[in-house]
């Protein structure tokens, strides 16, 4: 392999890469010199000019001139009577440059240099790979499905480059095939084995955000600010909003015309219920509108400890709490405050408490109707068998049990 070959095949590569033409050069040059520098001992005396344009490579020898039989070095000195025949206006004391052809090189030399140039390549690939990506942490990509495991899917991007989608980073009703256009957030870039890893996740709370940014071009300009996200991925999230423009509604601009905005994103997270509210410095206003829909009779607040004791008529307890607990978890992380509901008139001396049947009633059916915001016997008997049964995972058959055994300690 010539000069020319060598420089042209990784002109090619180059290309594929795009790796610019000073950092190809630069390159060339070093595993040049490293070859040269240990068939010489050095490589102060000698001269590498790359050419990537032109795919060529030069290589000169500078030799000292000595005196005949004055040669102790053959690297670095060359005999006055040879320098003449080179140029007759030579003189002892200069120097001499020769070019140096690759055939002296030696043919394991020239692929050793050649797999050193593809190290070389490969290595910069991965860095570049590993630096582009770690600046678009927090952004979204578009990439197609490649392959689908067990425990990740691997996505290509537009460049072909591998990134990884893992399970434990999927929307839980997340289904994707091979081939299929996917939408995710760079989460991390990690560095396995001296090679990038990008990490991608679509239950990040940033995935959100970019997807507003998407569907709301007020939020894109800045107009509308995302003051916090929450969510339980693929059932419910919160989203503060904020507007520093008195002429426009937030929560409007935000939801669209009848859903429009919203029903994209909606889609786009497996039909995750998404609540947008106005964001206030208010603590007890923004805890009151984190629950919504329930309607809130009063809120007790207490810095220190960080919590909140909210007041609610009986109809409205379960609201506040949601199906599987989500709406007060959800409000309590976008407040920042541990929300404790309780009932208007709780005090009933009549009342009882539900662990007081933990003898008749197993602990888990008990737990099941706590979720759902109902802790004594009369909270659960203001109910009626249907909501029950909607509202918790608990069959007929067992709602109605639990009622008879509830109703029997009043009778």
């Amino acid at each position: 392999m010539n000069s020319l070959e060598l420089v042209d095949s990784f002109s090619e590569f180059k290309e594929l890469k795009s790796i610019d033409k000073q950092t190809m050069q630069h390159v060339l040059e070093d595993v040049f010199r490293a070859m040269l520098k240990k068939k010489f001992n050095t490589d102060e005396h000698i001269d590498v000019i790359v050419n990537i344009d032109k795919g060529d490579v030069q290589i000169f020898v500078n030799k000292e001139i000595v005196a005949d039989g004055e040669v102790e070095d053959p690297n670095t000195e060359i005999a006055y009577s040879d320098a003449i025949k080179i140029e007759p206006d030579f003189e002892i004391g200069e120097e001499v440059s020769e070019e140096f052809r690759f055939a002296d090189f030696g043919r394991r030399n020239i692929l050793s240099l050649r797999q050193n140039l593809i190290s070389r390549i490969l290595e910069l690939e991965k860095d570049h790979l590993y630096k582009k990506y770690k600046e678009r942490i927090g952004e979204i990509i578009t990439g197609e499905v490649y392959q689908v495991w067990k425990k990740e899917i691997m996505v290509l991007d537009d460049e072909n480059n591998e990134l990884i989608l893992p399970k434990s980073e999927q929307i839980p009703s997340d289904y994707f095939k091979k081939g299929e256009s996917i939408r995710a957030v760079v989460s991390k870039v990690d560095m396995r084995n001296s090679s990038p890893v990008i990490i991608l996740s679509r239950i990040a709370p940033e995935f959100l955000e970019r997807l507003f940014e998407l569907e709301v071009p007020e939020v894109f300009d800045g107009l509308i600010t995302i003051k916090r996200i929450v969510r339980e991925p693929g059932e419910r999230a919160k989203v503060a909003v904020e507007s520093y423009d008195d002429r426009i509604d937030p929560v409007g601009a935000c939801v669209g015309m009848k859903g429009s905005r919203i029903h994209g994103i909606v889609r786009e997270l497996r039909n995750e219920n998404i609540d947008v509210i106005n964001y206030t410095n208010n603590p007890k206003l923004l805890i009151q509108r984190a629950l919504s829909p329930a309607k809130i009779t009063n809120i007790e607040i207490d810095e220190e400890q960080k919590r909140a004791s909210v007041f609610l008529k009986p109809d409205q307890v379960s609201l506040a709490i949601g199906k599987g607990g989500y709406n007060i978890r959800l409000a309590g992380k976008l407040t920042g405050y541990e929300i404790d509901v309780f009932r208007d008139g709780e005090s009933d001396a009549e009342d009882v408490d539900l662990e007081e049947f933990a003898d008749e009633i197993d602990s888990w059916i008990l737990d099941e109707l706590k979720a759902v915001g109902c802790d004594t016997a009369k909270s659960v008997l203001e109910l009626s068998l249907e909501d029950l049964v909607q509202r918790t995972d608990l069959e007929e058959e067992t709602v109605q049990e639990v009622l008879r055994i509830l109703r029997s300690e009043f009778e």
